[in-house]
């Protein structure tokens, strides 16, 4: 019989922890050495290659490294994955694995992989079986734990060579685009590519941004701009579909397009416009001017957008009050309703 201390602290140690979440179980927080610089870290458990059974282990995401611990008081690690042109996937479960959420990294021959992925083979297993005894397979403690480090660890693969857009920083984006020789934008190119289907063959699209579109061609479109390729739109693309991949990028990004130091000014602006609004403008537009350079862009690219979306509005049903709210649900920013 373990004692409750002990059972306390393996639930906590079943748990992953994102940087900077408090820890429960009784465990201290890893040094700092071993925290520095990281991108994630949580535990996970590794499949040993030869005996196939599973050990716990505390991972640490480093640029393009991977690191693995014995726990977290340790400064040494146990070994480190170089996660420059491998591929990072999901796995499906079998009978004999369910409840399990598992991932897979493989390292090298990553493009031979994502041509596997491209064309969808159906016999996953085959597939499995296939796959070379230095793959790494890991499992996490829920699906969304999965998913999360999925794209962390596709972020630092892809993000280097123009992928991995969707969850992160949007001044991270505009950096490595421009540093891609991208001329210089008001919004990442995922962004503009959207924004620019939508002007030419949805504006009069009724149910524009509020009917959802297909959600396994959205996850496509998601996986090919994380994966670095440049998807593109053409006439047999649903409207509604690649609407729904723009605000699902919106809602990914690490903060908003205002930032949450930002929040409480921009509400008092809403609350003063109400009162008095000429002051209320006034003090809005000197809150928008505080706004880093990358946010302010984006958002006066998606306000001018929204406004010619609404310009349409007899035919799209998109009124002002539907544009307010689709304002606060994607960029999670404050849209105030001017009368007249």
């Amino acid at each position: 019989m373990l004692s409750p201390k002990i059972r306390q602290t393996r639930r906590a140690r079943s748990k992953s922890m994102v940087m900077g979440e408090g820890i429960g179980g009784g465990l201290r927080v890893c040094s700092p050495s071993v925290q520095e610089g990281a991108l994630k870290a949580g535990w996970l458990r590794k499949q040993r290659s030869i005996m196939k059974n599973w050990q716990l282990r505390w991972f640490v995401l480093r640029a393009d490294l991977l690191y693995f611990y014995k726990d977290q008081e340790e400064t040494k690690p146990q070994g480190c994955v170089r996660l420059q042109g491998c591929l990072v996937r999901e796995q499906a479960s079998n009978q004999d694995e369910a409840g399990r959420h598992l991932f897979e990294i493989l390292p090298g021959g990553g493009e031979k992989e994502r041509e596997k992925e491209r064309e969808k083979e159906k016999e996953k297993e085959k597939e499995r079986s296939s796959v070379s005894h230095e793959s790494l397979l890991l499992m996490a403690a829920s699906q969304s734990e999965m998913e999360e480090w999925v794209r962390a660890l596709q972020r630092a693969i892809w993000g280097p060579l123009g992928g991995g857009v969707f969850g992160r920083r949007l001044e991270e984006t505009m950096e490595c685009e421009r540093g891609q020789g991208v001329c210089v934008r008001l919004a990442p190119l995922l962004v503009e590519q959207c924004v620019c289907f939508i002007r030419q063959r949805g504006l009069q699209e009724e149910g524009l941004f509020r009917m959802p579109g297909q959600a396994n061609l959205v996850k496509q479109l998601q996986d090919a701009f994380d994966h670095g390729d440049k998807p593109q739109f053409d006439s047999t693309t649903d409207v509604h579909t690649v609407a729904s991949l723009l605000k699902l990028y919106l809602r990914e990004l690490p903060e908003p397009v205002i930032p949450f130091s930002k929040y409480q000014d921009f509400i008092s602006c809403a609350q003063l416009l109400l009162k008095d609004q000429e002051a209320g403008l006034l003090e809005l537009g000197n809150q928008v001017k505080t706004l880093p350079q990358a946010n302010y862009n984006l958002l006066k690219y998606i306000c001018t957008f929204l406004d010619e979306v609404q310009s349409y509005s007899e035919k799209n049903k998109m009124g002002v009050q539907n544009r307010v709210c689709l304002c606060v649900c994607v960029c999670v920013c404050v849209c105030v309703c001017v009368p007249g």
